[in-house]
């Protein structure tokens, strides 16, 4: 019940990518749902084969739990504030403790894409990811409104 199933996962990211009629390549920052587990490994994996980037075309990610932990069934909520909030204000918030990225990680994108530090930089696309237990997951593209 609790083991992730890739498939699925690849499947999410890709049908809300076709959903908001975007490119991949538009995407600025990945607000992923990584745990700091050995799972974070597929989950970037996922990212890679669903949106067809790597190395240095790979966009930035981030994750929450980092600074706060997993917040469980609020995870997905909360952390969609925190992505509103950096789309809104302009800033990429960093990744904690992650300057030693797992090694399957760092040969699929560049450790760099993992911010160490709060990044002041203007994001027009950013897509959200939670991935639950029996394969509930979510992604959403969440777009800056441009009047």
């Amino acid at each position: 019940m609790t083991a992730p199933n890739a498939a699925a996962v690849k499947r999410c990211i890709q049908k809300a990518v076709e959903q908001a009629n975007i490119q991949p390549e538009a995407i600025d920052l990945i607000d992923g749902h990584l745990t700091a587990t050995i799972k974070d490994s597929a989950e970037v994996t996922a990212w890679n084969e669903a949106l067809q980037r790597r190395g240095d075309d790979f966009p930035m990610i981030n994750s929450l739990k980092s600074m706060v932990g997993h917040c469980l069934s609020a995870a997905g909520s909360i952390e969609c504030v925190a992505s509103v909030l950096e789309l809104y204000n302009g800033f990429i918030y960093p990744s904690l403790n992650s300057e030693d990225p797992h090694h399957e990680i760092s040969v699929l994108i560049n450790p760099a894409k993992i911010p160490q530090q709060l990044i002041h930089k203007d994001i027009q696309v950013i897509a959200k990811a939670n991935f639950g237990f029996g394969d509930v997951n979510a992604c959403v593209i969440l777009k800056k409104f441009q009047s």
